[in-house]
């Protein structure tokens, strides 16, 4: 007679026939609902960024006939969705770690949610608003605003230091490539029409790239640009197109990774996917830590403490795994790192899948490595700290977060979608601003190409390095930069509203994110 055996002692493997659909398992509805809102509004803030940012990247080809304005939308939507498949996750939790530490820590709390919410509500409003008027406004601009605004108020609400609220390191960085930004794209673009202007005008021919549509039309009888003008600018608009979905998109995936955290922590606080392998570099990262942590005491003004470590042993694990405290604060000061390092460890020892963790201590691990992250950066900001162990503690900051920042791709996917979605929709009143208003003359091809050039270079490596730099501000500038380089005067009217569009950017969010979260607040 064979042996029936129990479902539960299967392998989960063979467990669940929807390896996605499991994770949301006990979800009950009201809670189902506040995950839908939550995931609808993220993706609807990634819609608006498909719309407002990305006219950016098709104005130059549509006003310099290079493309019908029909092609250059469905070409600029396909490679914002390639370019969020393909971009990584750099970007997206650049952002993540500007938020408060104590919401990265406990974003399932009521309180955490409020933050969230808050934010995206901010972020639409504003950008809704800029859009409506047709000002070439940046996205993730809006998004810090935001981020500082929530992170000030909860810093006064539970009477914590306004300067412990905010990562200033990480927010001076951010700030830096908001002004290096338009600095960039005024100086490149400006520099490459120069070089054009001077180096490409020798002969007939060459001297059609500096032609407007109008002027090539009364000359040639063409309104189209020359052959290879034309392939150029519409490589680098798909570039640009690209750069901003590999940029912008992955702040989109960032936000819903929060909110899944948030509503459904049992599945997601950390990648339940995650083979043995993953895991042990999470858990030689401890290690490694503790022993650099140990050795380097004297550095850190603490007492010489050492405290055991178990065996990896079946045995040992599963008698310390069940006594493992699981506390609802974690101290994440550098004196008192040993906690959470021996925590850690005693949860990862021996682990194979993170499904033989309870929910709660996968909630606890989650934090305990976003605090052993922390604790981390702390020592490799010592001035003490050589530039090689700045760099070790760099890569092993990595390797704690290795299964704690992840996205699954149907995440990717459907952030993808959004943007994608909101470029081929209300693309046109940013681009008219950014085609028509901004030069008192016509684009002509060189302009156009000069600065789809520099947007699409310096926004994919922007991308790459996880620098989140603003799309709006690189290509409005740009071509602010080849207007002036080339004589042809600027509207100084739309230059000063894109201006003060830009600086108050940063205030209005700050108000509209407090203002919502204080109002939600006082309801939980």
């Amino acid at each position: 007679m064979s042996q029936i055996i129990p479902l539960s002692s299967c392998p989960n493997n063979y467990l669940h026939t929807s390896p996605m659909l499991h994770l949301f398992d006990g979800m009950d509805f009201h809670t189902g609902i506040m995950l839908f809102l939550l995931l609808l509004l993220v993706l609807f803030y990634e819609a608006i960024n498909g719309f407002h940012d990305t006219a950016n990247a098709i104005a130059t080809v549509i006003y310099t006939r290079a493309l019908r304005y029909q092609l250059a939308v469905a070409m600029s939507g396909l490679f914002n969705f390639l370019g969020v498949l393909m971009g990584g996750l750099s970007v997206a939790y650049t952002i993540v770690h500007l938020l408060p530490i104590d919401l990265l820590l406990n974003v399932s709390s009521a309180q955490g949610l409020a933050m969230i919410f808050s934010m995206l509500l901010a972020a639409i409003i504003w950008n809704l608003g800029t859009w409506y008027f047709g000002l070439p406004a940046s996205s993730f601009h809006t998004l810090i605003g935001s981020i500082i605004g929530i992170s000030l108020t909860n810093a006064l609400l539970i009477d914590n230091s306004i300067v412990l609220a905010l990562n200033l390191p990480k927010l001076m960085e951010i700030f830096l490539s908001l002004l290096i930004s338009p600095l960039v794209g005024l100086t490149i673009a400006g520099t490459i029409v120069f070089l054009l202007r001077y180096y490409w005008s020798n002969t007939k021919k060459r001297r059609r790239i500096h032609m407007t549509p109008k002027e090539r039309e009364k000359k040639d009888g063409k309104r189209k640009p020359p052959f290879w003008t034309r392939i150029a600018l519409i490589l680098s608009a798909a570039g640009v197109s690209f750069s901003h979905g590999a940029n912008d998109g992955q702040k989109g995936i960032g936000l819903i990774m929060l909110v899944l955290i948030g509503v459904a922590p049992a599945g997601f606080v950390v990648n339940m996917n995650a083979s043995s392998y993953d895991i042990s570099r999470t858990r030689d990262a401890v290690h490694h830590l503790q022993q650099y942590y140990t050795q380097h005491q004297c550095n850190f003004n603490i007492a010489n403490v050492v405290m055991p470590f178990p065996q990896q042993t079946n045995k040992v694990w599963k008698r310390y795994k069940s006594e493992v405290p699981i506390l609802h604060e974690v101290a994440c000061e550098l004196s008192q790192a040993l906690m959470p390092i021996h925590s850690a460890s005693l949860l990862l020892s021996n682990l194979n899948r993170y499904d033989e963790l309870s929910s709660e201590q996968r909630s606890y691990l989650r934090r305990l490595l976003m605090c052993l992250s922390d604790i981390t950066n702390q020592i490799a900001q010592l001035q003490e700290t050589p530039t090689i162990d700045q760099l070790f503690l760099k890569n092993l900051q990595q390797d704690l977060l290795y299964t704690v920042e992840y996205a699954p791709l149907w995440i990717i996917i459907i952030v993808a979608f959004a943007l994608a979605l909101g470029t081929m929709v209300g693309w046109r009143r940013v681009a008219t601003t950014i085609g028509e208003k901004i030069g008192k003359k016509d684009m002509t091809y060189a302009q156009g190409l000069s600065a789809q050039m520099t947007a699409a270079v310096f926004i994919g490596i922007a991308s790459y390095t996880g620098m989140p730099v603003s799309t709006t501000h690189v290509l409005s500038s740009a071509v602010t930069g080849t207007m002036l380089v080339d004589g042809n005067g600027i509207h100084s009217k739309t230059i000063k509203n894109i201006i003060i569009a830009w600086i108050l950017t940063l205030p209005v969010t700050i108000i509209l994110a407090s203002g919502i979260y204080r109002l939600i607040i006082k309801f939980i």
